[in-house]
């Protein structure tokens, strides 16, 4: 990220002050903040997942996102990287410039209500004054991010129209979509780990949605491939919208409204520094799309990929990984069921049972300088994250991405 513009010393001092406040009352205020947005402006409804509103997830992420930026104010620079994953997943939500101002008024209304008489005249006029330079920085990036598209072949900003050209069932809750452009022209490439955007109108919605999916090939195809996880609900959380709907109702043939890959979770192809994937679940659809590229492009670097799911009937791609393995020296595979079945232990499907612990890492692990990048359930990554942690794995090698908001870990 450039250099940024000094803050007001004044402005600076009065929102750090505030800190205090922000973590003892920080998710009631984003809380109030969606309440009011969605109030005031529900032409905005499209662009938050209300799943993830019911959930809190939202919520929360604001509430941490809000409480780094002000802890940070005199260096910016340390949260840059949150910065940049933010900006990268407007672009790709085709956030407008004008789209700013109404979101900080109804941030500063909702930290009004909530601080009551605490937020006075000169703390408020601070926040305005530090929301409205933080927006700068984001407009400014999602500004640059979107001129690069346009300047590769096959770019494009907003949303483009695509076919579905193959649907492929992957396991029992995992489905492909393989996406070609309908007006036949050019696709941009992508990093691998990159995602794009998903917009449809269903029938019987009153608004939009728009859900983000990995894409789980590598970029030297002629097409875009989203593995999708059908998220069927449960006591606690509904069926997911999108995801349900594009199992059951979209078929081959049918168009999709989509974004150009965005995302800052990228595979970084270091001169034959080995690399290990670790993924759980649906988590496994970047790193695949990496995994892929590696064995496109990267015979000498040696690759370790580690997959944990409940069993063989939710492991996407399991062929296609064996596969990989076998055809490739540098590349190994290992696999560690929760739940086996039957069948799994007959036909010997899996390496472990259980969960991942630390001494079966490390003995796959034979040394913690390397690449390693992990996807999957939050509470699936917090474990691998204390584990490499545990092995001795530096923080700048520990890549991640989280599905949703975007929630420390």
């Amino acid at each position: 990220m450039a250099q940024l513009t000094t803050l007001n010393p004044a402005s600076m001092r009065l929102v750090m002050e505030s800190v205090p406040f922000l973590k003892q009352h920080g998710e009631k205020i984003t809380t109030v903040f969606y309440q009011k947005l969605f109030s005031n402006h529900p032409e905005l409804l499209n662009l938050f997942n209300q799943t993830h509103q019911k959930q809190k997830q939202q919520q929360k992420a604001l509430a941490e996102m809000v409480m780094s930026a002000a802890m940070h104010l005199q260096n910016l620079e340390a949260i840059a990287p949150a910065i940049t994953r933010i900006a990268h997943k407007h672009r790709s939500l085709d956030v407008k410039p004008e789209q700013y101002p109404i979101v900080g008024e109804n941030l500063l209304a909702a930290i009004k209500e909530v601080l009551g008489e605490k937020a006075t005249p000169e703390i408020l006029n601070a926040w305005a004054e530090v929301y409205s330079f933080l927006a700068d920085q984001f407009i400014r990036i999602e500004t640059q991010l979107a001129e690069e598209l346009l300047q590769q072949p096959g770019g494009w900003t907003g949303f483009r129209e695509f076919v579905i050209d193959k649907k492929e069932k992957e396991s029992d809750v995992i489905t492909s979509f393989y996406l070609v452009p309908k007006d036949g022209k050019a696709i941009c490439s992508f990093q691998p780990g990159q995602y794009i955007s998903v917009k449809m109108d269903i029938p019987g919605e009153k608004i939009t949605h728009i859900r983000q999916y990995s894409l789980s090939d590598s970029p030297s195809k002629p097409y875009y491939r989203i593995s999708v996880k059908r998220e069927d609900g449960n006591d606690q959380f509904p069926a997911g919208i999108v995801s349900t709907f594009l199992h059951n109702r979209i078929h081959e043939g049918d168009s999709l409204m989509i974004s150009a890959p965005a995302g800052d979770f990228v595979l970084q192809e270091k001169e034959n520094r080995p690399v290990v994937l670790i993924s759980g679940g649906v988590g496994l659809t970047p790193l695949v799309s990496m995994l892929n590229t590696l064995a496109e492009r990267r015979h000498d670097v040696p690759v370790t990929f580690i997959h944990a799911a409940l069993n063989s009937r939710v492991h996407a791609m399991k062929d296609h990984l064996r596969n990989l393995a076998e055809q490739h020296d540098n590349i190994r595979y290992f696999v560690c069921y929760e739940q086996p079945s039957d069948e799994d232990r007959r036909l010997k499907n899996f390496d472990k049972e259980g969960y991942l612990d630390l001494d079966w890492l490390r003995s796959l692990i034979p040394s913690p300088e390397a690449d390693f990048y992990f996807c999957g359930p939050v509470p699936f990554m917090k474990v691998v994250k204390s584990l490499l942690g545990q092995l001795g794995v530096k923080d700048t090698d520990m890549h991640y991405e989280i599905f949703g908001s975007a929630i420390p870990i």
